[in-house]
């Protein structure tokens, strides 16, 4: 369609499509509704018959319960309407500048992509930045792909271009429901349910303090090794994304014991909370990795709100009501240990491996105060050493044995890590029926 403008001096000119072009198409065989900003039309700025053509299309999409995506190269400015929020999957392409209010709209939807180099996105460009600050900074450094993935977390995605960019759109959808009313599509693999997983073991012989990426862990469970990560430069010190297991989607969250020893933070907080209330939202069930010490220390942490960014991911656990699982891999201590889907946050069955460790602080940490007299007494270094590794290891075969979390009912079973992949996939599998979409409540997904 064409429409007019007569105002702002450009009286009688024709803007094609009002400068954005709406549509259906299919992506992997399965229906979803597009709309793209054409910026060759005046920037591909906001118009009155613009903002109807993007609102018309996602009234259609929420009533044709079908994903929406957006393809966004605008300096205008538009508010994203909330109603399809936990209703239909909202992805957005950027793919070009968006500026000012309209870099809001995004932020409202599921997963925003970006491509190195062309997209930008500020609520205010480095020509005002100077004028009010007297900071100097490019494009790139202020708005561009590195800091949005890196820094900010504005961005899920980064693609080296855009037909690469459009490969992980593609990729992103085979794992998510049309709407909020379904499941997510089933799949077909020659992976066998119960291979085993004997690489697993490495991980229980290995120092608790030791860094190793939860990545190797996360394919050797996964059918045919394959792991699509999401926020993958940001607050990596947790990992998410979706894997399948005996052909289903499930989603994964994971502490990462090669950042920053896979302790929480206010980001990852935020990152894991965002994410598990995305699964929960379009019945996506969730496995839980745990690998860490606990919450980041420090006074820029707790100043920074960790007590308030925590809560986050207690609330999205114990919210949420899709199947849960939970593996306790190397250590579980103290408050992160509940935050991570632990019994305490109903999760459906929580496993560990004999050697993890599970206890309100680390043991070490824990025999330092508990025996604080008894090792300053002892003046001899060598000694002092001796009697405090005998002491350490007394409290975790007393205290953080994942045995003695099993006779209080927080742990249901310690299995064996070659086991492993079979265990979970037998447990999502008795849990497939736990949630009816149709009757679950719509819960809008809040960008955290």
């Amino acid at each position: 369609m064409e429409s007019s403008c007569t105002d702002f001096g450009i009286k009688d000119k024709h803007i094609k499509g009002d400068g954005v072009i709406t549509g259906f198409g299919r992506i992997n065989g399965r229906e979803v509704a597009l709309f793209a900003q054409d910026f060759t039309q005046l920037g591909g700025s906001l118009g009155l018959a613009h903002a109807r053509k993007i609102a018309d299309l996602m009234d259609r999409a929420i009533e044709a319960k079908i994903p929406v995506i957006g393809l966004f190269d605008s300096g205008g400015a538009r508010i994203q309407e909330v109603k399809a929020s936990g209703v239909i999957p909202q992805i957005s392409v950027i793919l070009g500048p968006c500026a000012g209010g309209a870099a809001y709209s995004p932020a409202l939807t599921d997963f925003i992509f970006m491509v190195e180099g062309i997209s930008h996105m500020f609520i205010t460009g480095p020509g005002a930045v100077k004028a009010a600050t007297g900071e100097e900074v490019d494009f790139d450094s202020l708005g561009g792909s590195a800091p949005h993935s890196e820094k900010s977390g504005v961005c899920q995605f980064v693609a080296k271009s855009e037909q690469d960019c459009f490969r992980q759109v593609r990729e992103l959808l085979s794992f998510l429901p049309q709407n909020c009313e379904e499941k997510p599509p089933l799949d077909t693999t020659s992976d066998l349910a119960n291979r085993p997983t004997p690489v697993l073991e490495r991980v229980c012989e290995m120092d608790p303090k030791k860094a190793f990426r939860i990545h190797h862990v996360i394919w050797r469970l996964a059918d045919d090794y394959a792991f699509f990560e999401i926020h993958q430069n940001f607050a990596k010190n947790v990992v998410t994304g979706f894997i399948r297991l005996g052909g289903q989607v499930v989603g994964v969250v994971a502490n990462n014991p090669a950042h920053l020893g896979g302790a929480l933070d206010c980001d990852a907080s935020d990152k894991a909370a965002r994410f598990i209330r995305f699964l929960n939202a379009f019945n996506i069930p969730l496995l839980t990795l745990v690998d860490t010490g606990g919450y980041l220390p420090g006074v820029q942490q707790e100043h920074g709100g960790i007590i308030r960014h925590g809560a986050k991911l207690l609330y999205a656990y114990s919210e949420a009501s899709i199947p849960k699982v939970t593996l306790v891999l190397r250590k579980a201590y103290g408050g992160a240990y509940i935050a991570m889907g632990s019994k305490f946050l109903r999760g459906d069955f929580n496993f560990a491996f004999p050697s993890a460790e599970i206890a309100v602080m680390g043991p070490r940490g824990a025999v330092e105060i508990l025996y604080s007299r008894d090792l300053k007494a002892e003046k001899d270094d060598a000694k002092k050493e001796a009697l405090k590794m005998k002491m350490t290891k007394e409290y975790s075969d007393k205290f953080a044995s994942p045995y003695q979390a099993a006779t209080n009912g927080s742990i249901d079973e310690i299995i064996e890590p070659a086991e492993a992949r079979a265990k979970i996939v037998r447990a999502f599998q008795v849990l497939r029926t736990k949630r009816d979409p149709k009757r679950n409540p719509h819960k809008g997904n809040i960008p955290l």
